[in-house]
């Protein structure tokens, strides 16, 4: 079973997405909260596999509650609900370690497929949705391209080689298979490089190769 807390200010949000995922065998919903700071609590007490995680909440925002719930609970996934597409608070949320985000108007399958997705470690980024977020809200300052550049400047060729293809949004399989690594190969690549440059997940590295204009399609590529 999959362990789902869902946290919304809505109480009518939290009721709705509790219906429509008790109706699921595989997804457990261990609990609600109403605000980030309850959110946090929750997630240590129930041992939630995944988050559901409002942006826009009283007390303590969807931003840090996720931020913290990482750093405490990193087998905790998070997905961020939002009613915007292209939003620099969703962007700010992934920055902080969520998996993905989703409209609180998706299909109740594909909020059921995503869960499943970062439960097994996934991100649920397609690489349109990550270069919207690129393009449209995060145009970064030239001394954020510079650290990201540095950043990714300390890592091999290879590494930085499989990076730009994380930054597309591929997959391990579709990395190796372009690549000519083994899927187990391009998965030690991708957590030796999260480990070096103390990232979380592969959202906040492909964030980092765009900021540092290398993956195709960046101005700097």
């Amino acid at each position: 079973m999959i362990r789902v807390l869902i946290v919304d200010d809505d109480p009518l949000v939290r009721a709705g997405l509790a219906m429509m995922l008790t109706g699921d065998e595989d997804v457990q919903v261990v609990g609600e909260a109403e605000n980030g700071k309850q959110a946090i609590t929750e997630a240590g007490k129930t041992g939630a596999d995944v988050v559901l995680m409002d942006i826009r909440m009283p007390v303590l925002d969807g931003i840090e509650a996720t931020r913290t719930v990482r750093e405490r609970y990193p087998a905790a996934q998070v997905i961020v609900l939002t009613t915007f597409d292209a939003d620099a608070q969703v962007l700010a949320s992934l920055r902080a370690g969520a998996a993905g985000f989703l409209l609180k108007s998706t299909a109740p399958g594909d909020i059921i497929a995503a869960i499943r997705t970062v439960h097994r470690g996934d991100p649920i980024l397609s690489p349109t949705i990550t270069r919207t977020l690129i393009d449209h809200v995060s145009a970064p300052s030239p001394p954020q391209a510079t650290s990201a550049q540095a950043a990714l400047g300390a890592l091999s060729d290879r590494e930085r080689e499989v990076a730009a293809l994380v930054g597309q949004g591929l997959a391990n399989a579709e990395i190796g298979a372009q690549v000519h690594l083994s899927v187990a190969t391009v998965k030690a690549y991708v957590s030796r490089m999260l480990t070096a440059l103390d990232l979380t997940n592969r959202v906040q590295l492909a964030l980092l190769v765009h900021e540092a204009g290398l993956a195709p399609g960046d101005s700097n590529a």
